[in-house]
């Protein structure tokens, strides 16, 4: 694609103030890139309107447009009007047209082809080039047409639209992202025996084309450029309106930072802490925690004027009196205090990495100041040879390391038991402290490596961290929650994660901040700027992550991924077992990207023989689900369990076990009956046993109310993971299978 023409007019509309370039100017870009336009002549008055250019005009009609740098939607105020093909009835409507425009920067008129296509559903494509602030340009496919926004909210995900990056797509690629698209298949494929309006290669070449113009105008020359409709009309796609806006300011990156320092702030051998109070305060806990972990007091300083020692750490005046420089330095002072630590600490090179607790730092408004200040000063020193020092933070809980054998995160030892000694395989990482603080709790054997809250980014960023951890072999499931990313910082972060995904590895992602409401709420507490969650969730999806829908499912995928370590799906084939009908039923019914299997003909011999000791079998016969029904006891559900989940044919399970019946161990001990659920012959001990023993993923279900969380409990200390009920079971059991053949 040339250019050359285009930056002319590029730079008579900067001259003129516009951020919006008028309609001709976007139709030759268009016509650079080698994608249709209709023939058009640009006029200065009605009068100009030519008998000559309207006879060379196909049809017996025209189009006029007004030509207006403050008119978005030509449409919507009478700016488009189609009228006869004579001169005498164009410059009539041409000359009532500009009188009812007279009120806005009329620059011209717009003498356009009629194209003619066919209006049935499919006929309009909307294709448009965007930078978007994190992520860079992106390339957006689906229903064009004046409700193209309406159609696409009504779709399944899937179905409206495609959103690809330039840097990754080639021919290939992009036919596979359209492929399944409504629009799509309503273009080029044959509908009720009409034959296909034109072949998916044409899409795919004008698409190539866009995609391949994208880098050259984005971000430099323009920030967007939508065509909404792009038509079929003769067997090829033609754009009837272009929209293309300039950008405003250019992206702005922060200095390249040191993240090889990471080391240091993950496995630091030297710790100081500034904002420890002889009180309880946030810093004293921390100081505790850092103990508690095994730190040698020897290692730990303290800036603590006018005190010698405080839990048996040295303590010094002020930064420029710590003996040397350390590893990681823990900030927990007011916010409006932390700029002239920070500049104390690289005016003396006192510490390699930082980690700022204090709140409030992008937060209120008047606070930008601040961070503005912080980084002012961070800037200044990454030029450096040194590089400065690596910040995390603010407004952050910090860091639990297990390879470092630390815990910043401040709060009491009774409300959050500190990070153990053994180390993890799991990484969390999030913007908020509060939402690990939630997980670590509620996953209590969760196997943590790091547990790093971010905070609002202000030095370092989620991009740095996993591309850092990515040579973690130690760690092989990611999981981590956003809220907004820095600039650009979104494809860093995506490129780390595609190494992680072709490596085998996981990363399951939950974004936050979807809503107009969300985002402000994002906004109030961590400062985060969130951007498009759609974007978000497409490119994430093309690079191998695993996008949680829901918070809920976050947690359930992040615990049957770390239980499910060291097991591997062959398939989708499930094998399940109950011993309810209505659940059985429930099972079926959720089946959707996972099939039945089928036994094998030992496996239903075996099956058979314990439905005749229990004598069942003349009630239900061998089947998938598994109906074992109440009268079977824990010794017989144990076998059936074990030949289901042992039969080659069985890719992974679902066990139900509906804990009403008398015939099956499901209670606590109590002096009203003789069952005892944490004994070992309990239908829950056995399958913890049943768990220690195989290798194919499964999962619990205990569908029951509170009387039955000791049952559900023991199962899961049993490493089971369980669910409370089956639909939700199948559901989640099914995105595992997906993904893991998707990574495979």
């Amino acid at each position: 694609m040339r250019i050359d023409d285009f930056e002319s007019h590029l730079k008579h509309a900067i001259e003129e103030g516009r951020h919006q370039l008028l309609e001709p100017e976007g139709f030759e870009l268009l016509r650079a890139m080698g994608i249709s336009v209709p023939r058009f002549e640009v006029i200065a008055s009605p009068d100009e309107i030519s008998e000559e250019f309207l006879a060379s005009l196909p049809g017996e009609r025209v189009v006029l447009k007004a030509i207006a740098s403050d008119l978005l939607h030509k449409s919507e105020v009478g700016g488009v009007r189609i009228v006869p093909k004579t001169r005498q009835q164009a410059r009539i409507a041409a000359q009532e047209m500009a009188r009812s425009m007279s009120d806005l920067d009329l620059r011209g008129l717009m003498v356009q082809e009629f194209v003619e296509y066919d209006p049935s559903p499919g006929s309009e494509a909307l294709l448009s080039m965007r930078w978007d602030r994190e992520f860079g340009a992106v390339i957006t496919f689906g229903i064009g047409g004046v409700q193209a926004e309406k159609v696409t909210a009504a779709l399944h995900e899937e179905a409206a639209l495609a959103i690809l990056v330039p840097e990754r797509e080639g021919r290939d690629s992009i036919e596979q992202e359209i492929s399944g698209l409504l629009v799509t298949d309503l273009m080029a494929q044959t509908q009720r025996g009409k034959p296909a309006r034109l072949a998916i290669q044409q899409i795919v070449e004008v698409l190539r084309r866009f995609v391949a113009a994208a880098p050259l105008l984005l971000p430099e020359l323009l920030d967007e450029v939508e065509i909404n409709p792009l038509v079929v009309h003769s067997g090829s796609l033609v754009a009837l309106d272009v929209l293309a806006r300039r950008a405003a300011s250019r992206p702005r990156l922060s200095p390249v930072r040191p993240i090889e320092k990471l080391d240091r702030l993950l496995r630091p051998r030297s710790v100081a802490l500034i904002g420890v109070a002889e009180r309880l305060n946030p810093g004293r806990l921390i100081l505790k925690n850092l103990l508690r972990g095994g730190f040698d007091p020897e290692n730990v300083s303290v800036v603590k004027p006018r005190l010698e020692s405080i839990e048996g750490c040295r303590c010094y005046a002020d930064i420029a009196s710590l003996p040397g420089s350390v590893d990681l330095l823990i900030v927990s002072v007011a916010a409006d205090r932390v700029p002239e630590v920070i500049q104390a600490t690289i005016d003396h090179r006192k510490a390699e990495t930082i980690i700022l607790i204090p709140g409030g730092l992008d937060e209120k408004p008047g606070s930008a100041h601040i961070s503005d200040e912080i980084r002012r000063s961070l800037s200044e020193t990454r030029s450096s040879e040194w590089g400065g020092p690596l910040v995390n933070g603010g407004n952050c809980l910090g860091i639990r390391s297990q390879p470092g054998r630390y815990d910043t995160f401040f709060l009491r030892q009774y409300k959050m038991p500190p990070v153990g000694c053994d180390e993890g395989n799991v990484a969390l990482l999030a913007q908020s402290g509060a939402f690990l603080a939630s997980k670590t709790s509620k996953l209590p054997k969760l196997p943590i490596r790091y547990a790093i809250s971010i905070g609002n980014q202000i030095d370092l960023t989620l991009g740095d961290y996993l591309t850092y951890l990515q040579a973690d072999e130690g760690v092989s499931l990611f999981a981590v929650y956003v809220e907004g990313f820095r600039d650009l910082d979104g494809w860093r972060f995506l490129e780390a994660a595609r190494r992680i995904t072709a490596s085998g590895r996981t990363v399951i992602l939950y974004r936050a901040g979807r809503s107009r409401s969300g985002v402000d709420a994002a906004a109030s507490h961590t400062a985060a700027m969130a951007g498009s969650y759609r974007i978000t969730r497409a490119l994430a999806r093309g690079a191998g992550i695993l996008v949680a829908e829901t918070l809920e499912d976050f947690e359930d995928l992040l615990l049957l991924f770390s239980r499910f370590e060291g097991r591997s799906a062959k398939g989708n084939r499930v094998g399940a077992v109950s011993n309810a009908g209505y659940e059985c039923v429930a099972i079926w019914d959720g089946l959707r990207g996972l099939q039945p299997a089928a036994f094998s003909p030992e496996t239903r011999k075996a099956l058979s023989e314990i439905f005749q000791a229990s004598r069942i079998h003349q009630v239900v016969d061998v089947r998938n689900p598994l109906d074992l029904t109440p009268i079977v006891q824990d010794a017989q559900y144990e076998a059936a369990v074990r030949l289901v989940l042992q039969d080659p044919g069985v890719d992974v399970g679902v066990v139900g076990c509906v804990p009403f019946t008398g015939a099956l161990n499901t209670l606590p001990a109590s002096s009203e009956h003789d069952e005892n659920v944490e004994s070992p012959s309990s239908i829950a001990s056995r399958l913890a046993q049943v768990w220690r023993q195989t290798c194919k993923p499964w999962v619990a279900v205990v569908d029951a109310g509170c009387a039955y969380d000791t049952m559900a409990r023991v199962l899961q200390e049993g490493g089971i993971p369980v669910f409370r009920s089956a639909d939700r079971a199948i559901r989640l059991l099914e995105l595992y299978c997906s993904h893991s053949r998707v990574e495979r």
